[in-house]
Parts: C-alpha cells; structure tokens; sequence
C-alpha cells in the first residue's frame, strides 16, 4: 500500500496524523515531518512516485497552515514536484514567498512568469534569489518594479550580461538610487564602473573606485581632478587592475608612474603591479623583471633599479618589502585576510628597516586606518 511503503521512514504516529487529523495544526506538525523524510531520505523510484503524490495532496489542503508548512519545508528541495511548485508560487504571500525565494525546481520560465504577473514583494523575492539566471535578470531589468531592480543589482547571484547591464543603465538613467547597488557588486566589467561614474551619487562613486577597477586613463583622469566628484587611490586601483601591464603603460603616458606610487603599491603587497612598473622602466619583459626582483639574489633587485634609473636611497627601503613580503602568506580572498596581510607587512618593513620616506610612512599608516574602518564597518554589516 502506498502508505506502508513510507513506513520504514515514517513513524506509526506520524501516518496516523498525516491521515486522520482533523485540526490544521495537527496536520501541520504531521505534513511537516513528512515533508522533511521526504526530502531528505534516499528513496526508490517508487516511493518518491508515492511521496509525490501524498505532497500534491498536502498543497491542496484547505488548511493555510498545512500549506506553509510544505512550502517552508520543501523550500529548497530538489524533490518537490516542479507542478507543486508553481501551485505554491501562486498561493497567498505566506506560502508562495519560501518557494520563490529559493526553489531549485522553478525554471526560468516560471520566474519569468512571476516576474511578469506578480506585485513588486514576489519580484524581489526572485531578484534575491541565490542564483538568477541571464533570462530572468534581463525580465526583471526590462519590465519590473523599481525595489526589485535593486536587489538584483547587488546581488552577486544575478548573472547580468551586456545586454543586462546596459538595460538597467538605460531604463534607470538619472536614478541614483537604483545604480548605487551596483557598487555592491563584489565584481564589475570595468567598461561598467566607467560608466556608472556619471550616473551615481557621490558615496557610491567612492565605494567604486575604492572597490572595482577603473580603466586605467579614466583612473589617471580622475586621480588628476578631471573629474571633481571623486578622488582615486592610483595604489589601490593599480592593486585592482587585472591588466597591471596596460595600467603601467598609461601611468608611464601621463607622467603618473613616479617611485613614491611604485614604493607605495609595495607597501600595499600589490607585486604583480611593482613588478610590471620596474619592467617597464627598465626597458625588460616581465618576466626578466619577475625573475631579478624574487630570484637573483641580493644583486637582482639592485641591478633593476640602475637600470630603471629609481633613487638608490630607496633601495633598501624596497628590498626590505619585497623580503617581508616572500615571508609572509596571504590567506584565502577576501578582505579581513588582505588587511592582516598589509598589517603585517607593515610591520615587518617598519621594524627591520628604519629609513622609509615620512611621506610613504604616513600614507601606509593612513591606508591601514582606512583598511580598518572598512574592515569594522564589514562586520557591523554583517552582524545587524
């Protein structure tokens, strides 16, 4: 019988009250117990065929609490029937929100379904989802409500494309608001930021620039006051690059690539943009650069800056940071373990080696104040 072939799962009790109960809330406690074997438990073809069939009863049932408790409890199930899903989905809030929230059994069709039908509370429920595709960013951009617009903007799940960043920006123009959240982001094309400069308020625009890459001419222009609404950290945009090369070559072009900024990005453990400034001012590959800088001894480094015609004054200053940087180990991405790392990297520069520049010493000191603040502000965030 159906109901024996669950009972190895189910406890007597259980069955008896998913099947007799007469008062909701005792159907509730039973449904939700039911539900939770049902998604959890490895069953055959034919008891999930029956499990199946015993949840379809359940989202029909007159009993508002029976309903949300198979909602709230088959949520994020993989098992819950894809029909049973879209029944729930258009249910009261109570019980539909769970199951838009974060069903893995909603398609894309079913999302774009709600987002087109649905009050504003439903499309932010599929804007927050943990993974939202191409397709449904791009509904949402194109035809939803404003709030949703907004959570899906910061949110890292939303696979947004071309076509889906230029929606926004174009549909949102002028709404500060709406654009700020992209900011949020942990990860922006760069022709994106470029274009978000415009449009922004000015604290989103020093989160920005202080978050994602700028291209590397509009960095310059900005860091120059060209543009009066921000100030850019030519350092921390050189660590933000994912072409350290090109953004050499435009510093080198504006008369920017000086040895305070180049001493600085070392201070700041960004190696990939120190090695790339010393290639390029000595007239070498990178990789001639790499090797003289980490693995040509005591000698490597000095013959590198002759030839790039830096300050020999510095030179200690500098292989002092590239040694305690070779000492020191950067832990898993993220920001609490880059701001232990430039801690500790301070500190060993400062301690084996006395002679740094007063102003290269105040700026590593004011960045790791800054690194501090952002640092506690995080986990302020992440606590309320």
């Amino acid at each position: 019988m159906t109901v024996q072939t669950l009972r190895a799962r189910l406890t007597r009790d259980d069955i008896q009250r998913l099947s007799d109960a007469t008062d909701a809330e005792g159907r509730a406690l039973a449904a939700r117990k039911f539900c939770a074997r049902f998604a959890s438990v490895d069953l055959s073809d034919d008891e999930r065929k029956i499990g199946s069939e015993v949840v379809r009863l359940l989202a029909d049932d007159a009993a508002e609490l029976v309903r949300r408790s198979l909602s709230v409890t088959l949520q994020r199930s993989s098992h819950l029937p894809p029909d049973v899903a879209r029944k729930l989905a258009h249910d009261i809030d109570s019980i539909a929100m769970p199951v838009i929230a974060g069903s893995p059994v909603l398609s894309d069709e079913d999302l774009v379904e709600i987002v087109r039908s649905s009050p504003s509370r439903r499309q932010a429920a599929v804007a927050a989802r943990s993974d939202v595709s191409e397709v449904v960013v791009h509904e949402i951009v194109e035809v939803g409500d404003r709030e949703a617009v907004k959570i899906l903007a910061s949110n890292n799940g939303a696979r947004f494309d071309a076509r889906g960043y230029a929606s926004a920006l174009s549909r949102f123009d002028g709404d500060a608001d709406v654009l700020d959240q992209f900011v949020l982001r942990s990860s922006l094309p760069v022709a994106i930021t470029e274009k978000l400069i415009a449009h922004i308020s000015d604290s989103a625009m020093q989160t920005l620039v202080n978050r994602h890459a700028l291209p590397a001419q509009l960095a310059v222009e900005l860091a120059e006051g060209a543009r009066e609404r921000a100030t850019v950290d030519l350092v921390e945009q050189a660590g933000l690059s994912d072409e350290p090369r090109r953004f050499v070559q435009q510093l080198q072009l504006n008369g920017r690539l000086t040895p305070s900024l180049i001493l600085r990005s070392l201070f700041r453990g960004h190696m990939s943009f120190f090695e790339h400034c010393m290639a390029e001012m000595s007239g070498v590959t990178h990789e001639k650069a790499w090797l003289l800088v980490h693995d040509a001894g005591s000698l490597g480094l000095e013959t590198l800056f002759k030839r790039a015609g830096m300050p020999e004054r510095i030179l200690p200053v500098a292989r002092s940071a590239v040694s305690a940087w070779h000492s020191l180990e950067i832990g898993p991405n993220g920001t609490p373990d880059i701001v232990r790392f430039r801690r500790l990297l301070a500190e060993r520069i400062l301690t084996q080696f006395q002679g740094v520049p007063q102003a290269e010493l105040d700026y590593i000191l004011d960045r790791l104040d800054a690194d501090e603040a952002e640092l506690s502000q995080m986990r302020l965030s992440a606590a309320s």
